[in-house]
């Protein structure tokens, strides 16, 4: 009897032992199931382009990959408002387990939709000014991301280091855009404690570009242009004023320097990408909660430059600039 006991003993280790190695862990099943992510672009621009390339390599770094084990539903709406509310309602109709918003009206709109699925930022300058989280450090919602906040202060020494001779300064924003007018705001407050004399320019919509810029342009020595998508989609109209102008751009975005802007010491676009799609990677696996996962910012910028723009307007870049882009950032020829 005594062995019959025992062998029933060992045949229950041995089945038991069996069941757990053919159990996936939790972390695994939750990998291998097939999760949906939408993502909410505002318009196409190079810019907010390579953020949402970089979102992808981000979630595929993590393990997760389209037709594998993501379902991702991408929707660009063209700017326009109603196009962002009708997009949000489908990812909430579709019950995704996240949402990824890029830019800040496409945010706003899918935090608007749900407060129950994450909303992550793909790259979204003031968070707690748009009103999307309660607190940087401690969302307290379904909200938490990444914010592309352009290092102002080194931005403008370099506008200083490249045109020492500059007596007044032109910014020009979209007065709708919540980041962009964030940063003029906070632009302009580091103009006035730097004593750079500087002279704001506002437009309303990409039809405003050609007749504003002309404005400015002959009132100014350089232009600076924050975050602005609205700018940013119509940078050739800009750049084609400005050169004939003979007055260098600077922009806070490194797309936009490839654009035609001059130089820029910023935040890599890419890389904010990546970090994004990294984040939703973590919130999909269940290690992070939006409600206390704190704001990621960059701290640092690299630094891009465009040589064949300094030859047009005849301006020599700093040879401790040129050494920079050409070994941390990325020059233009």
């Amino acid at each position: 009897m005594k062995r019959l006991y025992s062998l029933i003993a060992i045949i229950l280790v041995f089945l038991g032992f069996a069941f757990v190695r053919q159990q996936p862990s939790q972390q695994s099943t939750r990998t291998q199931k097939t999760q949906t992510v939408g993502i909410l672009q505002l318009m196409s621009q190079p810019a907010l382009d390579t953020i949402h390339k970089g979102i992808m390599k981000g979630l595929a770094d993590e393990g997760y990959k389209p037709g594998k084990n993501l379902k991702v539903d991408f929707q660009n709406a063209e700017n326009d408002q109603s196009n962002m509310k009708t997009m949000s309602s489908r990812f909430v109709n579709e019950n995704a387990d996240a949402m990824i918003g890029i830019a800040t009206p496409s945010a706003q709109a899918l935090a608007n939709a749900s407060d129950k699925i994450p909303v992550v930022l793909g790259a979204i300058t003031d968070p707690k000014g748009a009103g999307l989280v309660k607190n940087n450090k401690r969302p307290g919602g379904n909200v938490t991301g990444v914010s592309d906040q352009a290092p102002l202060k080194a931005q403008l020494d370099l506008i200083k280091q490249i045109m020492p001779k500059m007596k007044t300064l032109g910014i020009m924003y979209t007065s709708s855009d919540d980041s962009a007018t964030a940063q003029y705001k906070q632009f302009k407050a580091l103009c006035k404690k730097e004593n750079v004399t500087l002279k704001a320019y506002s437009i309303s919509n990409t039809n405003d570009v050609d007749q504003v810029s002309q404005q400015m342009l002959s009132n100014v020595d350089a232009v600076y242009v924050p975050t602005d998508n609205t700018i940013a989609s119509a940078m050739q109209t800009l750049v084609a004023n400005a050169n004939s102008a003979k007055v260098p751009v600077f922009p806070a975005v490194d797309s936009m320097v490839k654009d035609g802007g001059l130089a820029t010491l910023s935040i890599n676009q890419y890389k904010l990408g990546v970090e994004t799609g990294k984040m939703t990677a973590q919130i999909l696996k269940g290690k992070l909660n939006p409600a206390t996962t704190p704001i990621h910012f960059f701290r640092s910028g690299e630094m891009t430059i465009n040589l064949k723009e300094a030859k047009k307007l005849g301006i020599t870049l700093p040879k401790s600039v040129v050494e920079e882009a050409e070994k941390n950032g990325e020059v233009f020829k």
